[in-house]
């Protein structure tokens, strides 16, 4: 749990950014590259990914810095994400290669003990970060800056119009009731509880913003919880996942002419299409044609993704279809349950 403590002056300056900012949006989709099980709405993006050699090579170089960078854990070193990212990506790069080295030393040290408490080996190659000489840090940001164009830029249709989605929601809130309306409809990410907004986090902390304010920033590649800063001397801020429906919304207006199949993979697509009428995770799997270990991955992932809820009965656990899925469902082409269960869209 994150708490987030805010005094009046703070909740006067909290403000919320319209647009995602590009080296969270880089750090992020890294991030979503190494799950081992990839969220249903990012395979349209790594189907791209997949069809466009020239993007996956023009990203491999940052991606193996940020390999020993950025390791899936709780911490990364907080000069990956720059405050002046949020002014666009030329000055977020200018920042990461103006990084001081005894800041530079300071947060690869907390990586490195971050590494060893998860028993973890730090790259000795992380070293030269903090050799002037080397020109590491300039590298390092040519490398983020041509990651953003394959991975980020090269996808605006699909990030772009997901992200102004949820925006104009959270902006319609700020409006109607204020920044405390604004947190109550992130719920239940969030819970404002004044004067303190809990957070669903995956480290216990306390951050006091002492008149700071709170940046709220919307991402396309932040999934589950909210993330912000380690070192609560920076400018505070918190990257927030956008709503589901809006990527999916967005997603299937890309391509009217795409099937289920196409934008989530052959097996989850038949399991939503079987979900027209409510059923268990034993009867999906007959119908399906599938183990019931299978299945529960599979009715796991969709309703992470918010198309189907699980309710236990008994000893059986019923999946009915939510809103979203059903209009998912009803605006594309399905396959039905006689499809053979082998996925079109594999994830990288």
């Amino acid at each position: 749990m994150l708490r987030i403590h805010f005094t009046a002056e703070d909740i006067a300056r909290t403000r919320l950014t319209t647009v995602v900012d590009p080296l969270w949006e880089v750090l992020l989709s890294h991030f979503r590259l190494g799950d081992a099980d990839k969220p249903v709405f990012l395979q349209p993006w790594t189907a791209r990914l997949r069809s466009r050699p020239d993007l996956l090579a023009m990203m491999r170089p940052a991606a193996t810095l940020l390999a020993d960078l950025a390791p899936l854990g709780p911490y990364f070193p907080d000069f990956l994400t720059p405050a002046e990212s949020a002014a666009g990506l030329d000055a977020g790069l200018d920042a990461v290669r103006a990084t001081g080295r005894r800041r530079l030393r300071h947060e690869l040290d907390l990586l490195h003990q971050a590494n060893r408490r998860r028993g973890r080996v730090t790259p000795s190659r992380l070293a030269g970060l903090t050799d002037s000489r080397s020109g590491t840090p300039t590298c390092l940001a040519t490398a983020l800056g041509e990651y953003h164009h394959a991975a980020v830029g090269a996808h605006d249709d699909l990030i772009r119009a997901s992200v102004e989605a949820d925006v104009a929601v959270r902006v319609s809130a700020l409006l109607a009731g204020g920044v405390e309306a604004l947190f109550r409809g992130f719920e239940p990410l969030m819970h404002w509880r004044r004067p303190v907004l809990e957070v669903r986090y995956a480290v216990e902390r306390d951050l006091y913003l002492q008149g700071r304010g709170l940046r709220l920033v919307p991402s396309f590649f932040c999934c589950g919880s909210p993330v912000s800063l380690a070192d609560q001397d920076l400018p505070p801020v918190l990257v927030y996942p956008i709503a589901q429906e809006h990527r999916w919304e967005t997603i299937t207006c890309v391509d009217p002419g795409e099937s289920l199949a196409d934008l989530m993979g052959t097996t989850r697509a038949a399991v939503l299409a079987a979900l027209a009428h409510s059923a268990s995770t034993t009867q999906l799997a007959t119908k399906l044609h599938t183990s019931l270990a299978s299945m529960s991955r599979h009715t796991k992932t969709l309703r992470q993704a918010g198309l189907i809820t699980s309710t236990r009965h008994g000893p059986a656990v019923l999946h009915d279809l939510t809103p979203l899925g059903r209009k998912l469902l009803d605006g594309a082409k399905a396959p039905g349950p006689s499809t053979p269960l082998r996925s079109r869209v594999k994830v990288l």
